[in-house]
C-alpha cells in the first residue's frame, strides 16, 4: 500500500483486510506509524444498518432523517481503519491488540440525511508499561468541510509481558468515584452479543464471538466489544447528552459474554460520570461525559 493519502468513494472491503491480518508478517514495534490518511467521502447512508446499529446498542429507534448516535460515525471510520492496520508498513499486528480508551467528541447533533466524510490515521500513544500504545483517530466532516466529530481510540500492543486490559496502568482521568449515582441499571449480556454487534459493525475479531475464537488470546470465553460498551453507556445517557460534547471512556477489564454488569452514573458540576461493574464487582469500565 502506498504510503501517500488515499481517498475513498466506497467503503473499502472487510475481507481483504481480514485476510492480510491473518497472514504471518514480523512486526516492528520500533517503527514510526505510517504517516498516512485513509478518507471515505461521502459516507453511505443505509438506515437499515442505522435501525439494527441502534437496536442492537439501545439507542432509541432512530427517524428516518433523525440524530444519528453519537457512536454511528465509527462505524463508516472502521474499514479505514482495518486498512490502515493491516497495511504492509504499519508496524502492529492488529490481532491480539488490546483497546485501552476511547474519547469521541461530538460538536453538533448529525443527521441520517447529511451528506458527510471521514478521515482516518494513526497517532502515538503515551508510553505503556506492557508494551507500545498507540490512537487511530477519525474525523467526520459535512458538506461543507467543517469538523462536526472526532474520536480516537487507544489501542496496545503487547510485547512487555501478559496481561489483560488496562493491567499496569495507571487510573484514567475519567476514572472517579461515582458519589450518590444517579442511575443505575443491570445490563444482561446475551452470549451472542459480540456476534450481533460483529454483524451490524462489520468488527468481525474473534475475541468477541465464540470461546472457540476466544480462547487462543487468552479468554475463557468471547468478550464484548470496546466500541458496543461506549455506545451503550452513551445510549443509557442519551437522555440527558447535551448537542455538544466530549466522552471519555477507559476499559479496566474485559466484559464477558453472557454476563450481567451493572451500569451506574452520576452527576458532574459539568456532565456525567459513569461505571460498569462486574458481577464480582470489578471495575470493567470508568467514563465521563464533559463540554467539548
Amino acid at each position: 500500500m502506498p504510503t501517500t493519502d488515499l481517498t475513498h468513494l466506497h467503503p473499502p472491503g472487510l475481507l481483504p483486510s481480514y485476510a492480510r491480518a491473518l497472514l504471518p508478517r514480523r512486526r516492528n514495534p520500533e517503527r514510526p506509524l505510517p504517516a498516512r490518511t485513509l478518507r471515505l467521502t461521502p459516507v453511505p447512508r443505509e438506515p437499515g444498518r442505522l435501525r439494527e446499529y441502534a437496536r442492537v446498542c439501545g439507542f432509541p429507534a432512530p427517524a428516518t432523517a433523525g440524530r444519528l448516535p453519537a457512536t454511528y460515525p465509527h462505524l463508516s471510520a472502521f474499514p479505514l481503519a482495518m486498512r490502515l492496520l493491516t497495511a504492509s508498513d504499519f508496524p502492529h499486528p492488529p490481532l491480539g491488540l488490546v483497546h485501552l480508551a476511547n474519547e469521541i467528541t461530538q460538536l453538533r447533533p448529525l443527521t441520517a440525511e447529511e451528506r458527510l466524510s471521514v478521515a482516518v490515521r494513526a497517532a502515538p500513544g503515551a508510553p505503556h508499561p506492557r508494551g507500545t500504545a498507540f490512537a487511530v483517530t477519525a474525523t467526520v466532516s459535512d458538506e461543507d468541510g467543517a469538523e462536526v466529530w472526532r474520536s480516537a481510540s487507544t489501542y496496545l500492543h503487547r510485547h512487555g509481558g501478559a496481561g489483560g486490559p488496562g493491567r499496569g496502568a495507571r487510573p484514567g482521568p475519567a476514572e472517579r468515584e461515582l458519589n450518590a449515582p444517579t442511575r443505575e441499571e443491570s445490563w444482561p449480556l446475551a452470549a451472542d452479543l459480540g456476534r450481533r454487534y460483529a454483524r451490524v459493525s462489520g468488527d468481525r475479531n474473534p475475541i468477541h464471538l465464540y470461546p472457540l475464537t476466544a480462547r487462543p488470546f487468552g479468554f475463557r470465553r468471547p468478550i464484548a466489544h470496546g466500541m458496543w460498551s461506549t455506545a451503550r453507556a452513551l445510549a443509557a445517557l442519551d437522555e440527558a447528552l447535551p448537542e455538544a460534547f466530549t466522552a471519555r471512556v477507559r476499559f479496566r477489564a474485559p466484559a464477558p459474554l453472557p454476563s450481567r454488569p451493572t451500569f451506574r452514573a452520576a452527576e458532574l458540576p459539568e456532565g456525567q460520570a459513569f461505571h460498569l461493574v462486574g458481577e464480582g464487582g470489578r471495575l470493567l469500565l470508568a467514563g465521563e461525559v464533559t463540554p467539548p
